[in-house]
């Protein structure tokens, strides 16, 4: 019998600490909490003696100094980025100025598809387009350092150029924003895409049981993934069964729409609720469950095909 995925929403983020998390790995806790960051943003140490950082996170003086805390001196080879929002890479350059690091992994930013006539991207103040890698990262290819080997994993969805890594030898992942234990992720057009997300579910799936421990961007570890990823895929399953009850109800529009399926969500979280119905109602109306007239929008009316 499968265990259940474990994780924990009472995470306690010890910022300014470096918390030992698996063999080899220790996590620093940005304080920027929010509605969308959970308690902060994860930063990972990877290594003993030459190190490897995942996402140093946001342009934080006080973040910054925390990981040169943990990093003690020690060499860092490399800067690794799972996708370009203001939470997790801006931070990289100035640690690249200090340590001498390679900044690899996520592109620059883009988003899954470009901008419809008159449609403005509400999430364009969350991109970090100062983002350059040194080397950009594609699925398969490895980075490594001294006693430590990544391959990347390509995830679009969330954004259109994230990767998650996978530490060679130890069964562990780190999911960057694709896969948490406190939230799903946000998948907001035209930054990400439904279609993209759930294809990068289903890869991660077909790891099975070669993945034993995620380390994501936000909250705790989850143990015992595998089962978590069916449920994540179940429930976007269910979301999108949900929309297509209201629009059969009557509802024609996404505010709407939100309003009836979200009805015990923070109002403060409503507006992202909206993007991902809209990423749902672009996924169905390219799969002909839905009908609109023009592209998918937030302000355009939808019925069921």
């Amino acid at each position: 019998m499968s265990q259940s995925p474990s994780f924990s929403l009472g995470f306690e983020p010890h910022y300014g600490e470096a918390v030992p998390v698996t063999a080899g790995v220790a996590r620093i806790t940005a304080n920027n909490p929010s509605a969308f960051t959970f308690r902060g943003t994860n930063s990972y140490l990877i290594g003993a003696e030459t190190l490897a950082v995942i996402d140093p996170g946001p342009d934080d003086p006080e973040h910054l100094q925390a990981l040169l805390r943990a990093i003690d001196g020690r060499p860092v080879s490399h800067i690794v980025i799972t996708h370009t929002h203001a939470d997790h890479s801006p931070l990289s350059r100035k640690l690249r100025d200090l340590t001498g690091a390679a900044i690899v992994g996520a592109a620059v930013h883009h988003a899954a598809r470009d901008l419809h006539i008159g449609e403005i991207n509400p999430l364009d103040a969350a991109a970090d387009r100062e983002h350059v890698p040194d080397r950009t990262l594609k699925h398969g290819e490895t980075v490594e350092g001294d006693g430590w080997r990544l391959e990347t994993i390509a995830t679009p969805g969330h954004a259109a150029n994230h990767l998650a890594f996978a530490l060679s030898g130890t069964g562990t992942v780190f999911t960057g924003d694709h896969i948490m234990g406190w939230a799903t992720s946000i998948v907001a057009p035209p930054d990400g895409a439904m279609s993209d997300y759930m294809a990068s579910l289903d890869a991660m799936a077909r790891r099975g049981d070669t993945d034993r421990l995620y380390l994501p961007g936000h909250g705790g570890a989850i143990d015992n993934p595998a089962p978590f990823v069916r449920g994540l895929k179940t429930h976007r399953k269910m979301r999108e069964r949900a929309i297509l009850e209201r629009l059969r109800a009557g509802d024609r529009t996404i505010p709407a729409m939100v309003a009836n399926i979200y009805r015990d969500t923070d109002p403060r979280l409503h507006g992202a609720a909206g993007l991902s119905v809209l990423a749902h109602l672009e996924d169905m109306v390219a799969r002909g469950l839905v009908r609109t007239d023009g592209p998918p929008a937030i302000g355009g009316d939808f019925e069921p095909a």
